[in-house]
């Protein structure tokens, strides 16, 4: 059983408090079985309100999974007390978002998406709906009179 935190990089213009919103947020993952070395080929996504039941009744899961190769179980489970906001003074450095769970696996990529959220650097605006699919997102803030952005979204996952 291993702990993996996912990192996020950005560069950010005049928002902060970048982050994931609601129990509904789906993180979108690539995962490895760490008995045979299969990468899953499409993307999986796992939220908090996911529940699966653990094998012999010891306790749950977000996923659980059988892996195709090998057919070991294996299980992922967000760590909901670990999500925490990428600010303003993040910018530029990487910084863990979020922690996994992990039981016979790991994760190897992540592919953010829609369901992100931002506030205003200087201002109260907040930007709810937030996609990072294409790894760059701009708005306007009003309140502001000036552009707002994130840049050059990256990631990696480390040993926790």
């Amino acid at each position: 059983m291993g702990k993996f935190g996912l990192q996020f990089k950005a560069t950010l213009e005049n928002v902060t408090n970048v982050r994931p919103v609601g129990d509904d947020f789906r993180w979108y993952l690539k995962l490895k079985c760490g008995n045979c070395g299969e990468v899953s080929d499409k993307w999986q996504y796992i939220t908090l309100m996911d529940s699966m039941p653990l094998k012999g009744g010891r306790g749950s899961a977000s996923m659980v999974q059988k892996c195709k190769l090998c057919s070991r179980e294996n299980s992922i489970d967000i760590l909901r007390d670990t999500i925490t906001p990428y600010n303003a003074e993040d910018s530029e450095r990487f910084k863990t978002i979020v922690q996994f769970e992990c039981r016979g696996l790991e994760p190897v990529d992540f592919q953010p998406q829609a369901g992100f959220a931002a506030s205003g650097a200087e201002t109260s605006t907040q930007f709810p709906e937030i996609n990072l699919q294409e790894k760059d997102w701009t708005d306007y803030d009003e309140k502001a009179s000036e552009s707002v952005g994130m840049y050059e979204v990256t990631h990696q996952f480390i040993k926790c």
